[in-house]
């Protein structure tokens, strides 16, 4: 039927518009800002920093500066705290976010190794001065772990839950004793008493052996060294010449043969 579409569109339309003064379920709309609709947990919009108890001695963020240096629009400006000797303290002194710039992309509560940044969920941030107004400081920033829990009640209890670990973890490290050192075993002695064991001293060096000593003349004459030359008239000669060999006579049964 030509126009049927038509037809059964505007009977849905005609049904929604006279059941919604009826069955509340049916309305799609909302008196805001009177009424408001609740918002998913997956809800984000710009960060903030969680405390603990204390909004200044129980912040979380150390002013490690990783989300700094991970944010992609670079909005994200920290300058870490110090004592009065110039040692640096586990705190930020100044911690802004320029939300002017944020994208919201939620890389630097991801980067961030104590849970000190989170995604807030509030969006009515208009103002007057697009600049100043927009720049938000660490008073701005702080909120408490309670008001975490309320938006994010599930990431909120498995964040809790992981920092209580690594705490007890941490305490039960730092309460064990250091590991005592192996006593010396006890040796027994005569009679049956038991006296400790007594260090072994390290075995001595070996000592190189002495040069042998010679026993005989012939001996003697090889060990000594080569004497001194002496000088006479026909210019240098050995001491000592080794024997000339002497030629023997042919005995006379020689001769004959």
């Amino acid at each position: 039927m030509y126009g049927e579409g038509i037809i059964k569109g505007m009977a849905q339309t005609a049904k929604n518009f006279v059941t919604s003064y009826i069955d509340k379920d049916r309305l799609t709309t909302v008196e805001y800002p009177e009424e408001r609709l609740p918002l998913s947990q997956a809800t984000r919009n710009f960060p903030f920093l969680v405390f603990d108890n204390d909004p200044e001695k129980g912040l979380r963020c150390v002013a490690c500066k990783i989300c700094e240096k991970e944010c992609p629009p670079q909005c994200i400006y920290i300058i870490l705290e110090r004592d009065e000797k110039g040692k640096p303290k586990k705190a930020p002194r100044v911690f802004d976010i320029d939300i002017s710039v944020c994208m919201s992309c939620q890389i630097c509560v991801e980067v961030c190794p104590f849970d000190a940044i989170k995604m807030d969920q509030v969006y009515e941030l208009s103002r007057t001065d697009r600049f100043g107004g927009l720049l938000l400081n660490k008073t701005d920033l702080r909120k408490s772990n309670e008001y975490y829990h309320s938006i994010h009640p599930d990431e909120a209890a498995e964040v809790d839950a992981r920092l209580a670990e690594e705490k007890a973890k941490a305490a039960a490290k730092a309460a064990a004793p250091a590991p005592a050192k192996p006593a010396a075993a006890a040796t027994p002695t005569a009679g049956g008493a038991v006296s400790p064991a007594t260090t072994t001293p390290p075995p001595a060096k070996p000592v190189a052996d002495p040069k042998p000593i010679a026993t005989t003349a012939t001996e003697a004459t090889k060990a000594a060294p080569n004497p001194a030359p002496t000088t006479g008239t026909a210019g240098i000669l050995p001491a000592s010449s080794p024997p000339t060999p002497t030629a023997t006579k042919p005995t006379q049964t020689e001769l004959n043969l």
